[in-house]
């Protein structure tokens, strides 16, 4: 058991690790690093508005040629798993973000990627204690466990939207 346990613990800090080696390698525009730890069907998703897709546009190239500068300095990162949330702030944007990386394999194959918006991870289906049963058909709730939940930098200032994610 123990040993299992071990294990469990080496995949999440090789995990950690690998989204991280990510960030030194966006920070210093070392490519080659970025390719070989992206898997090349990178699934995608963004909350966030359009103009805020500055990680797309450091990943695809697109600021290569103009005087953009967003640096990815996480402020604090958790690790459940195979998933990494990394939390980070550009103060002179005034906007909090929120990164989750799905690592397989040493590879990232997936990123969630939220602008300015309270998110909430939660453990989707794991069973609550139950008071008790019932032998009527109704549908039972699905009982997400909170996990971690973000915290917005003060520096942000403004009201902003609370999302779930289940993992």
């Amino acid at each position: 058991m123990a040993n299992a346990q071990q294990k469990i613990v080496e995949e999440t800090n090789k995990n950690q690790a690998v989204v991280l080696a990510l960030y030194e390698a966006l920070n210093t525009r070392d490519v080659n690093t970025v390719h070989q730890i992206l898997a090349p069907d990178l699934e995608w998703w963004f909350h966030g508005p359009p103009t805020h897709q500055f990680l797309m546009r450091l990943l695809t190239g697109a600021s290569s040629d103009d005087p953009f500068r967003f640096e990815v300095d996480p402020v604090l990162v958790t690790t459940f798993g195979s998933t990494v949330i990394v939390e980070g702030c550009d103060n002179s944007r005034s906007i909090s973000w929120v990164h989750a990386w799905t690592v397989r394999d040493g590879i990232i194959t997936q990123v969630r990627e939220y602008f300015n918006t309270s998110l909430t991870v939660t453990r989707l289906g794991d069973s609550p204690p139950s008071a008790c049963s019932s032998s009527t058909a109704e549908i039972a709730p699905v009982y997400c466990p909170y996990v971690w939940e973000s915290s917005l930098s003060n520096r942000v200032g403004k009201s902003v939207p609370g999302l779930v994610l289940a993992i």
